[in-house]
Parts: C-alpha cells; structure tokens; sequence
C-alpha cells in the first residue's frame, strides 16, 4: 500500500489531511495522543478477588495455599488505593452473576477495573467455578466497551491465577540472551484490556501450599517496589524475569521434579499505565 493513503471500506483517509493542535488532538480523527492513561479519577477504582479453594466438580482438588495468594493481593491493592473486594468459593453462576453486576456499577469517577481469579483452569481459556468451567471470555466480555460504558477507554486488567493445560516446561541452560518466538494468542478485538497468565497455553502453573502461587506472589512483590516508580509493563517484566529465574519444582515425583514456569502477558492497552497520577 502507498504512503500517501490509507484504504478504507468507506473512504479514503489522506495522512495530509490529519492535523494536529497543541500536539495532543487529531481534529479530524478525534483520537487523543496522550500517552498515559489517566489516573487521577477521584478513584483507583474497584479490584474484585475471586478465590476459588474447594470445589464440588469430579476431579478438583482443594487449592491449599490460595488464601497466601488472596492476603498478598490484598494488601498490594488496598495500599495501591483500590477497592478490594473478596469473593470466595464461587459456583459458575454466582462468578458469572459477580462479574456482570460489577460491569453495571457506574465506573465513571473511578480510573481502571482490576479482577482477579485465583482457580483451577484448563485449556481453552476455561476457568473454574466451584461446580464446573466458565469460559473467560463470557466473563470479560461485560466489560467491553459497548457493555460498560463507564469504562470505556479505561484499563481493565484480568489477572488469572489457574493452570491452562498439563505440559511441564523442563527449562534449557541457555549461553546467551537470545529468545524464542511465543506462540501466537487468541485475543480479543476489544481495545483497552490487559490479560494476565501464571503461563503460555497448555502450560502447568505452579503454587505453593505455605507460600502461595509463584506469579501471584511475584506480582505482588514487583508492584509493592515498583507501582510508584515504574510503567505497569515495565513492572510485568520484572514479574516475568522472576518467576523464569528464581523459582523451580522441587517434588518427590520426578515427573515435576525442577520444572519451571513463565508467565504471559496479553495486552490491548493503548496508553502507558501508571498507578500513580
């Protein structure tokens, strides 16, 4: 395709024709260029928790150790000045019933959404209910734009804390920085949301009985260092690198024996995000 324009289905939209006043407005397009989202809404905003630790579903063990996971991210949020709201043991209908009757809240004095889901899940973008899966894209797709409009052009983070398959990664000793290609992800279209995994698809996530799950714990270390100093994706890196270099399987079970872990990020956002004005 040319420079000179871009083709649209309904017409033709000349790169010259763009202008720009005071460098922060497109007055024919109406997109804003700032680069951070803002944060100084009278509030941070609302973090829903919902911890899943005892299921009735065949086959579902008791998550030990998610009450750490729910403290840690307890703490982190209040001092971030969110609303931290604490949901336990939820059937699928009483998650899906949460998570629409927060979308519905009027979000207009307040900067971001944050929910949190701390279960067991499987392959396919399922989460777990106490009773069965739900698919998380049922679940965020109430806070799309055109479904909760007090949120509209603002974050909403999902961060999850589940399994997304069975595969074990065994790790590799690496001689230099280089990096593998990710495997492509299945994203939704809608802008303006930030997707947070303990792991890649089809991955194992591990979690620790005394001491928490490995990403929630890290996560909430980055954020109590860095939250006042540091761009949120700035901060996932951090989360990132730890979890890849300081925490490995120690089991009697040689088949998750030293086995490892690396979280993954799915952003839509279109601003930098700060939790601080």
């Amino acid at each position: 395709m040319e420079n000179s324009e871009i083709s649209v289905d309904a017409k033709s939209i000349k790169y010259s024709e763009i202008k720009i006043i005071h460098g922060s407005k497109s007055v024919d397009s109406g997109i804003s260029l700032d680069i951070r989202y803002k944060m100084d809404y009278p509030e941070m905003g609302v973090c829903l928790v919902i911890n899943n630790e005892k299921f009735t579903y065949n086959g579902l063990s008791t998550r030990n150790g998610t009450e750490i996971d729910e403290a840690s991210l307890q703490e982190t949020f209040t001092n971030l000045k969110y609303d931290v709201r604490i949901k336990r043991n939820l059937t699928c209908d009483e998650i899906k019933k949460c998570l629409l009757s927060a979308s519905q809240e009027d979000h207009s004095k307040r900067s971001s959404f944050i929910c949190v889901l701390l279960s067991h899940g499987e392959e396919g973008e399922l989460i777990f209910g106490t009773d069965g899966p739900i698919d998380l894209k049922l679940l965020t797709g109430f806070f799309r734009g055109d479904c909760c409009r007090s949120l509209a052009g603002k974050p909403k983070i999902f961060i999850i804390q589940a399994c997304r398959g069975t595969k074990l990664d065994s790790g590799i000793q690496a001689d230099s920085g280089s990096e593998e290609d990710l495997a492509c992800l299945e994203i939704p279209v809608e802008p303006d949301f930030l997707y947070l995994y303990p792991t890649p698809p089809g991955y194992y996530s591990w979690r620790n009985s005394k001491y928490g799950s490995w990403f929630i714990q890290s996560l909430c270390s980055m954020l109590n260092l860095y939250a006042d100093k540091l761009e949120f994706m700035h901060i996932l890196t951090r989360v990132n690198n730890k979890v890849a270099t300081e925490y490995e399987s120690k089991c009697k079970d040689i088949t998750l024996h030293e086995k490892k872990q690396i979280p993954s990020i799915v952003c839509m956002l279109t601003k930098e995000l700060y939790f601080y004005p």
